[in-house]
C-alpha cells in the first residue's frame, strides 16, 4: 500500500522582516521517499518544514504536492501528516479518539473511523492500549499514538518535527527501527527535520544539509558521510580529518596533493574535471579509515605522527596525533591496540587512496 506522493520545493525564499531563513531551496521528494533535513540551530530547517506544511507564508518561490501547486493552500487544505516532537496529543482523549479525531474531522463514517483506526493501532502495537489516556503512557507509547494520529489519514505526505528529540537514547533508536517499518509498509513520503547526524544517517534514503538558510548537499547517507562536497559538510557530519594541500597532478582519477614538508598524497576521485591542477584543498579523511601502518608499503599513503593522547569509548579507542609537519589526525582503532600504543610515541599513519577524498579549501587566505 503506497500513500506517497511526490513533492517539489522551487525557489523557496522565506524572509523574517530582513532576516532571509530560507535562500532560494530547491528541492525534489520522491514518491514513497524518507528525506531528512539536517542542519544546526538557525539553518532553515525548522522554516523550510512550516513552509511546506503551510505554518507559513512562502516569500517567493513555490510548492508542488503531487506536481499540483499548493503553495497558497491553508495548512488543512493540504492534507499533510504532522508529527510534532512534543506529539501535541488531547489529554482528555484516549489513545482510540486521538487517533481517531482527524478521521472524524473529516467527516469519515462510525464504520470507517472504527476500521482505521484499529488496523492502525495493529500497526503501531498498540491495541491494548486504545483506552488509556496519554498520561498512562510512557513517552515511546506516546509517540505512537502521535504518528498513527498523522498517517490514519492516508496523507499524502508526512512530515516529522525532531520526532525523537524528547526520547532518550535507548528509546530513540528504537523508535528509529519503529518509524522505519511503517514508513516501509506504508511507502509513504517522509520528510524529517532534525540536528542529530547519527538519526538522520540510519533513517533517511537522502539527506539534505543546510546552513544559513541554503542547501549544502542532497545525497545519500553514504556519499554524503563518504563524499563531503565541501567543508561544511565534512566538519558537519561525523569525526574527520582535513589536512590542507595543493593539487600537483591527476592521474587515472587519482589526485595527486602536496601537502607540508613536500609530502604527496594520493586521492582517488570520481570526476577528473572537478579537480584543477594547482588548486588548494582539504583531503578529507575519517578516523576509522586511517589506520596503524606495520610498514610503508602497507597503504597507498603513509605520513608518521607523534601519539598525543588516546581516549578510550568504548567500541573503539580514539588516538589523537600530530604528524612531523604539525597536521593533526584522529585515528580511530580497535580497543584491543590500546596497550600497544602510549602518549610520546612515534606511530606511521596509513590509508588507501579510495578511503579519503577533496573538499574545497573554503578557508580565508
Amino acid at each position: 500500500m503506497a500513500l506517497g506522493n511526490s513533492l517539489s520545493v522551487i525557489n523557496a525564499t522565506k524572509y523574517y522582516k530582513k532576516f532571509k531563513a530560507v535562500d532560494n531551496v530547491n528541492l525534489t521528494v520522491n514518491k514513497g521517499e524518507f528525506i531528512t533535513i539536517l542542519g544546526p540551530s538557525g539553518s532553515g530547517k525548522t522554516s523550510l518544514l512550516k513552509l511546506i506544511a503551510g505554518f507559513e507564508e512562502l516569500s517567493g518561490g513555490s510548492i508542488l504536492l503531487n506536481n499540483l501547486d499548493i503553495t497558497k493552500k491553508k495548512p488543512f487544505e493540504r492534507e499533510i501528516g504532522m508529527l510534532f516532537q512534543n506529539y501535541a496529543l488531547f489529554p482528555h482523549m484516549n489513545v482510540f479518539d486521538n487517533i481517531a479525531y482527524p478521521l472524524r474531522l473529516r467527516k469519515f463514517s462510525k464504520d470507517a473511523v472504527r476500521d482505521k483506526v484499529q488496523n492502525i493501532l495493529k500497526l503501531v502495537h498498540l491495541e491494548e492500549y486504545r483506552s488509556r489516556y496519554p498520561e498512562q503512557l510512557s513517552g515511546g507509547q506516546q509517540q505512537r499514538v502521535a504518528l498513527a494520529r498523522a498517517i490514519v489519514f492516508t496523507p499524502p505526505l508526512l512530515l516529522l518535527d525532531e520526532p525523537l528529540g524528547a526520547l532518550d537514547k535507548n528509546l530513540r533508536k528504537q523508535m528509529q527501527l519503529e518509524i522505519m517499518k511503517i514508513q516501509a509498509i506504508l511507502g509513504i513520503t517522509t520528510i524529517s527535520v532534525t540536528h542529530d547526524q547519527e538519526e538522520a544517517l540510519s533513517m533517511s534514503d537522502r539527506i539534505c544539509v543546510m546552513n544559513k538558510g541554503k542547501i549544502e548537499q542532497i545525497d545519500s547517507p553514504e556519499n554524503l558521510y563518504n563524499r563531503p562536497k565541501n567543508r561544511f559538510v565534512a566538519e558537519f557530519i561525523g569525526d574527520i580529518n582535513l589536512i590542507k594541500g595543493h593539487v600537483i597532478n591527476v592521474i587515472d582519477k587519482i589526485a595527486k596533493v602536496k601537502i607540508k614538508d613536500d609530502l604527496v598524497i594520493d586521492v582517488k576521485i570520481e570526476n577528473a574535471n572537478t579537480v584543477l591542477k594547482g588548486e588548494s584543498m582539504l583531503i578529507a579523511i575519517r578516523p576509522e579509515n586511517v589506520q596503524i601502518a606495520q610498514v610503508q608499503s602497507q597503504f597507498d599513503n603513509t605520513i608518521l605522527a607523534e601519539v598525543q593522547n588516546t581516549i578510550y569509548v568504548g567500541d573503539s579507542v580514539v588516538v589523537n596525533t600530530k604528524t612531523l609537519t604539525s597536521e593533526e589526525i584522529m585515528v580511530k582503532i580497535p580497543v584491543y591496540m590500546h596497550e600497544i600504543i602510549s602518549n610520546g610515541q612515534i606511530i606511521r599513519l596509513g590509508w588507501n587512496s579510495k578511503d579519503a577524498s577533496l573538499v574545497f579549501d573554503e578557508t580565508p587566505t
